[in-house]
């Protein structure tokens, strides 16, 4: 016992693979037409592979029960084995206590795997909890035998059922629950009620209730499925919410007044079976499959049908080698796409999609009859036993065939569902498809499948190209580039430009037909290919291609749109240009704001429609360079077109007064329009120009050469007077306006003797040319430099003296007011020179005091012990610090000039001692006095050098705060000595 669940693989096995094996490769599997090479490395495990429980049994097995990994079976007479699946070491053996003849008919678990009801022989039945070890035996039960159980899904738990439905050997449908806790176990029995609900009959007789089911649907909607030998009831009623836990009564109260649902079968062979599968755990099933006496009833559950359950019902009858009489069918199981049918030495698998058994398998004699088929709803597991032996099989991959049958069947959806991971065989069911949409005169369908193949292209290319379906090909190409790798260049190459060929073609034919709709419709959608993102690099890079395919089939308006997409809006432009369509020229032109553009279409457009054109100009504002339009500016000149040149300024103005351009040639370009064509503005131009050179920004040569070619004098003026030529501004604006020259004559203020000169030129014009006498004595009050005597030679000999009486009156007053100014003036300097003398007086008299103690501020040595100065300011200095201070302060010519003294003195010095020692007396006396007298007026002049002002407190210790400490000529010196 301590190995019952070790699995070995039974020697049945091999030869099982082999016929799996056998089976798999005789079907269409591997090259047809298809570019996938199906190459299979190593032989693939058989769907059923049944495996053998090491297990001796003591006793024969009578029954077998298994749910949620809980196995329990039923030995000899008194003996029950209950296993747990995930501790199949530690087996669990039960003593029914019976001592009477009774027998183990069947035994019911429920989905939890807790509940085990053991229904005897005797019309008894008896309990078994899975946390508890005593059998209970449940006396409302008693007088029944029980055949099937329906159990509760919703409510069940591991203590209680639930109410649940119970059928009996007589055709009594029971309603009970079986609750159990640790008191109730030993003070109450385990039933907590039983009663009768609903009645089965078959032709008016009482009949076993073989199987029960209980489903809950949508809304508290529940079902009922109860079978007989030859019947299958159906019982559909809504549960109120919140009423669950009263039970199922209410269903068949609902369903009293009408005759039950029920679908019935003429043969019966004494018993029948129901299965059904269920896709994920606790889900309602999908499929049942019902064994009875005709074969095998198969269908899906609907739970939204109001009427019946079952749906898409078909029967599958049995094979020949089952005879009812002799062979009848034990067990049926079903899986997702098979049921499994037990006979009495074998198993056979039946595939539910087209009825062919798929899988058979014989049992050997030596471990007895099969007696039963059991599969767990919870771990889908099939087990089969016999009264000496325990098999159990595992599903795999069971939906690794299904797409080769929906393939034959031609549900081609489903086929491809059941084959998305295996590219092999999703090919072959596209190309399946594909040839069955082609004989079906569905090319476009056929199309679409076809490019998901891996078939040989040009085949499939030609096959429509046979079959003269011209959309179905197309639609085929696109599917195809779709499919492409952006890195398949040559390819996409190939199918783009193929698949223009075929939208020209086709849109030329719908053209001549005249069918409006459609060749609108196909224009979009070829217009949607060539604007595709996906493929715009390989559009772009055979772009000239695309445009000969275009342009030879004479499609213009596509071309165009063709060369937008592509962002070639010179073609485009070119192509307005050529159609005289210069409107649509300029829109592409100002919606796409290209400036390389603009410079080059511009000539064109500007001679066609200037407005529109300036109008786009100044949209653009700055991102255009006006000097690189100047050609489009000037092709005036060739129309000769007003509006051009009335456009044509007021974009220059523009550019000059909005966009502050400053560019020399515009404005240039502008004063020439001014001169040629709108004069009146040439003088405000350039009076907002500026009035200094540094402000303006056209070429003042050039200004003054054009404004004299044109005889514009004033504007002229305005020129000479920018460029400070202030005798030709004067000298032309006597030729205009007196005034003007008035205001030419007024603007050198730094140069009185310029200005002079200027007023006298007006002055002599006024005399000589206008011969106006007032208007040149207005001359002298406008100018205070120009006196009477200055414009009398301009005036001739026959003019009386009266004309000028009050000029020279004025003047003479001038004069004499000047003379009484002069005089004061010197009166005052005269005061001024006897005060400094007096001042100088005074300081001869004046002395200060020093004290023995006194040290010199330079050298703080004792003050009296050399010569000395003494400044107003309190310093003091022996006499060569001062000369030492002061002497590196003083200018080179100064420097020179006191080296100079300083000779002269030591001579006169040297002189004078001389003539002590050898010249008489008297003469020594007169001798050393006139010398002394020169030695004196040198060392004067040495003090007004060095002794003028105190070195510390005058102006020469202020001008040398800028130089350095250090003399820049001596500072490598001085740098080297600190090294």
């Amino acid at each position: 016992m301590a190995s019952i669940l070790d699995e070995y693989e039974d020697s049945q096995n091999t030869r099982q693979s082999a016929q799996q094996h056998s089976r798999l490769s005789s079907t269409n599997i591997g090259i047809t037409h298809s570019g996938f090479v199906n190459v299979r490395l190593e032989e693939e495990k058989p769907i059923f592979n049944k495996q053998r429980i090491d297990f001796t049994p003591p006793e024969k097995i009578n029954h077998l029960a298994v749910c949620s990994n809980q196995l329990c079976m039923s030995l000899g007479k008194d003996t029950l084995l209950r296993i747990d699946l995930a501790k199949p070491d530690q087996p669990n053996q039960i003593e029914l206590g019976r001592k009477d003849d009774s027998k183990v008919h069947k035994l019911f678990l429920d989905p939890t795997g807790s509940h085990l009801l053991i229904s005897l022989t005797t019309s008894e039945c008896m309990y078994l909890n899975r946390n508890t070890q005593k059998v209970r035996s449940l006396s409302r039960w008693r007088g029944h035998l029980i055949e099937s159980v329906g159990w509760n899904k919703l409510l069940g738990n591991e203590t209680n059922t639930g109410p649940i439905l119970v059928g009996t050997s007589q055709g009594i449908i029971f309603e009970a629950e079986i609750s159990t806790s640790e008191g109730s176990l030993f003070n109450t029995n385990p039933d907590q009620y039983f009663r009768q609900i609903h009645y089965l009959e078959e032709d008016g007789k009482p009949t076993p209730v073989c199987c029960l089911e209980i489903e809950r649907g949508l809304e508290n909607k529940y079902f009922i499925i109860a079978t007989t030998r030859k019947r299958l009831f159906q019982f559909v009623g809504k549960v109120a919410e919140g009423s669950e836990q009263q039970g199922f009564s209410s269903i068949f109260t609902q369903n009293q007044d009408l005759l039950p649902s029920f679908q019935e079968f003429p043969v019966n062979m004494g018993y029948s079976e129901i299965t059904f599968y269920t896709s994920k755990l606790r889900t309602s099933p999908k499929a049942f499959a019902w064994m009875m006496g005709n074969g095998v009833l198969y269908g899906q559950l609907d739970y939204v049908r109001p009427d019946s359950l079952l749906s898409d019902v078909q029967v599958w009858e049995y094979t020949t080698d089952i005879d009812l009489s002799v062979n009848k069918p034990i067990s049926i199981v079903l899986t997702q796409f098979h049921f499994l049918l037990l006979l009495h030495d074998r198993v056979k698998a039946i595939c539910t999609l087209n009825g062919q058994v798929v899988y058979e398998d014989v049992f050997p004699d030596k471990f007895g009859l099969l007696k039963r088929m059991i599969k767990d709803p919870v771990g889908g597991l099939v087990w089969i036993y016999t009264e000496r032996a325990v098999f159990r099989y595992h599903i795999q991959r069971e939906a690794r065939d299904v797409w080769q049958m929906y393939m034959s069947m031609s549900k081609f959806d489903l086929a491809k569902e059941y084959c998305r991971d295996r590219p092999e065989c999703m090919d072959m069911v596209l190309a399946k498809e594909a040839e069955h949409c082609f004989q079906n005169k569905r090319y476009l369908e056929s199309a679409k499948c076809y490019a998901l193949t891996q078939n040989y292209f040009e085949e499939i290319a030609l096959k429509f190209i046979e079959a003269k379906q011209e959309e179905a090909l197309k639609e085929f190409l696109l599917k195809k580039l779709n499919n492409l790798k952006p890195n398949e260049r040559t390819q996409i190459t190939l199918l783009v430009t193929w698949l223009t060929e075929l939208y020209l073609n086709r849109l030329g034919q719908l053209e001549s037909d005249g069918n409006t709709i459609i060749f609108q419709e196909t224009r979009d959608e070829f217009r949607q290919f060539l604007n595709s993102s996906k493929h715009k690099d390989c559009l772009f890079n055979n772009r000239s291609t695309i445009y000969d395919l275009l342009a030879s089939h004479g499609n213009v308006d596509d071309m165009v749109y063709f060369s937008v997409v592509m962002q070639d809006y010179e073609r485009v432009i070119s192509h307005y240009c050529q159609h005289d369509d210069y409107s649509a020229a300029l829109d592409v032109l100002s919606k796409h704001c290209d400036e390389k553009l603009f410079y080059k279409f511009s000539p064109v457009l500007m001679q066609h429609i200037p407005k529109k054109v300036v109008d786009a100009w100044i949209q653009m504002g700055k991102r255009l360079d006006p000097k690189k339009l100047i050609p489009a500016l000037m092709n005036y000149s060739q129309m000769g077109s007003t509006q051009q040149i009335s456009e044509t300024i007021r974009y220059m103005e523009f550019c000059v007064y909005e966009l502050n351009v400053t560019e020399e040639a515009i404005h240039n370009y502008l004063l020439s329009l001014y001169a040629k064509y709108k004069p009146d503005s040439l003088l405000r131009y350039l009076e907002q120009a500026g009035t200094h050179a540094s402000e303006i920004h056209y070429d003042l040569k050039y200004a003054l050469r054009l404004c004299a070619e044109h005889g514009y004098r004033q504007a002229c003026v305005l020129v000479y007077k920018i460029m400070e030529l202030y005798e030709e501004a004067v000298d032309l604006a006597l030729q205009v306006d007196v005034d003007l020259a008035k205001s030419c004559a007024d603007l050198p203020e730094d140069d009185e003797e310029l200005r002079k000169k200027l007023w006298l030129k007006i002055a002599r014009h006024v005399v000589q040319e206008e011969k106006d006498v007032k208007k040149a004595m207005n001359c002298l009050s406008s100018c205070n430099l120009l006196k009477i005597e200055d414009i009398l030679p301009f005036f001739p000999d026959f003019v009386t003296i009266d004309h000028f009486k009050e000029a020279i009156c004025s003047s003479l007053e001038e004069y004499n007011q000047h003379i009484e100014e002069l005089k004061q003036e010197m009166e005052e300097a005269t005061e001024s020179a006897k005060r400094i003398r007096e001042d100088i007086q005074e300081m001869r008299n004046k002395y200060g005091v020093v004290d023995s103690q006194e040290k010199c501020a330079a050298c703080d040595f004792p003050l009296l012990n050399r010569p000395f100065y003494l400044f107003l300011c309190g310093h003091m200095f022996h006499y060569d610090c001062l000369f030492q201070e002061v002497t590196p302060h003083l200018s080179v010519y100064k420097q020179t000039r006191l080296e100079e003294l300083q000779k002269k003195l030591a001579a006169a010095t040297q002189s004078s001692k001389s003539r002590h020692r050898l010249a008489p007396k008297d003469d020594g006396d007169s001798s050393s006095l006139g010398k002394g007298t020169s030695r004196e007026q040198i060392k004067s002049d040495i003090d007004d050098i060095i002794a003028s002002e105190c070195v510390y407190c005058g102006e020469l210790i202020i001008k040398s705060i800028d130089k350095p400490f250090i003399d820049p000529q001596k500072f490598e010196e001085e740098k080297s000595s600190w090294l």
